[in-house]
């Protein structure tokens, strides 16, 4: 009989041992390695629209880029991103939108875009920098594969447009950055889009979530200039939503980045309060994250506050509407100077999980566009989610 040694007995006994109670839990390799939350107090809120055309649209009347960026200064925007249709100028927005002597502000940060109008569908990119957007337009019935390569090649923010409207975005979600759940200044056209939003929110696709007024048409010079399509600017105009994002600096790129970090929320109109989401995930008692922002959950209870920061209505009450993963989780009340609530939940420490918000309430009055109000319903704004175990590497 071969006579064994320590070495070869510890063989045995862990065999056996294996056998009887299964292999040990290996060190989990599919941990996502979330960096750390960036600061909460580096930046500067800024409001702006997403999605707006210029006479370099052919379906664009009495707007043309001065009209468009002279309204924004006046009303106290802060950036803009004129997206006029590619295929109206065969992709050369570069010689045409931006190269308009027009396309140019003091006091707004001008994103270059365009709206990327194809057979299958409408999408906006948003860049800090001008890029080869032929490029993009030459292959837009390529393979998604194909056009996912060239976005990351030219390092552009893809975003879908309307995705459930006319024209809506027929490409794979992979390919974007934020999709624009709230077009025009029709809230209740947008609920389709609410809800694909959400299917790939709990599909683990951290996307941001955005506004745009899509408006085409400014006011006449004079009565005999006006067109079937003139009175759409009484309704819809620049901030028809108003998109909100907290940037590091007030330039093109911290616009971008904050986009696509999805520290961003949406309000029906510019004088309407600006949504913030916040959570306190350690419990020492002080905000650590905010909307767009993604950690590891503890298995800990995690304080939430909603902040209603602005608006005109006196005596206000607004009613805000916690979404936790796609599924209404409690409802609110909100009022006073400072209107804010407060929830708690405790994330699934070992599950995705996501906390977003809506608010409706009454509107603002936006005379510089006086029938927006009409027409935006109950709904104010909405915030991007708190996100909790989203991997990075999705």
């Amino acid at each position: 009989m071969k006579v064994l040694d320590r070495f070869g007995r510890v063989q045995l006994l862990v065999a056996a041992a294996l056998a009887l109670y299964g292999a040990p839990a290996a060190a989990r390799d599919d941990e996502p390695n979330i960096p750390p939350v960036a600061s909460l107090g580096d930046g500067v809120w800024m409001k702006g629209d997403l999605h707006l055309h210029s006479r370099h649209s052919k379906d664009s009347s009495n707007n043309s880029e001065a009209t468009i960026i002279g309204f924004a200064e006046q009303a106290g925007f802060d950036f803009l991103a004129i997206t006029d249709h590619d295929n109206h100028v065969e992709g050369d927005v570069a010689h045409h939108t931006w190269s308009d002597p027009e396309f140019r502000s003091d006091k707004l940060v001008l994103l270059y875009g365009a709206e990327w109008t194809t057979n299958r569908g409408h999408g906006n990119v948003f860049s800090a920098k001008p890029y080869d957007h032929q490029s993009l337009y030459d292959i837009r019935d390529a393979r998604d594969a194909k056009i996912l390569a060239l976005k990351k090649k030219l390092g552009i923010h893809l975003s879908a447009n309307h995705p459930s409207g006319k024209d809506h975005f027929g490409f794979s979600f992979d390919m974007v950055d934020s999709i624009e759940v709230w077009n025009s200044v029709i809230w209740s056209k947008n609920a389709e889009a609410v809800m694909i939003w959400d299917d790939m929110l709990r599909s683990g696709r951290k996307l941001t979530g955005r506004g745009g007024s899509d408006s085409h048409h400014g006011t006449p010079p004079s009565p005999d200039k006006a067109g079937k399509n003139s009175m759409e600017r009484t309704a819809n105009y620049v901030g028809t939503p108003t998109t909100w994002v907290f940037a590091r600096s007030r330039t093109r790129e911290g616009v971008v980045e904050a986009l696509t970090n999805g520290r961003v929320s949406i309000s029906a109109n510019p004088r309407d309060p600006r949504v913030e989401l916040y959570a306190d995930r350690d419990g020492d008692g002080k905000m650590d994250m905010m909307m767009g922002d993604n950690a590891h959950a503890s298995g800990k209870p995690v304080r939430f506050e909603v902040r209603l920061v602005g608006g005109d209505v006196a005596d206000a009450v607004y009613m805000v509407r916690v979404i936790r993963n796609g599924e209404k989780f409690g409802e609110y009340e909100a009022r006073g100077a400072n209107p804010s609530i407060t929830f708690e939940d405790t994330p699934d420490a070992k599950a995705r999980s996501y906390y977003r918000v809506e608010v409706e309430g009454p509107q603002s009055a936006y005379p510089e566009v006086p029938n927006a109000m009409r027409l935006s319903g109950k709904m104010v704004g909405l915030s991007n989610p708190v996100f909790f175990n989203f991997d990075p590497r999705f």
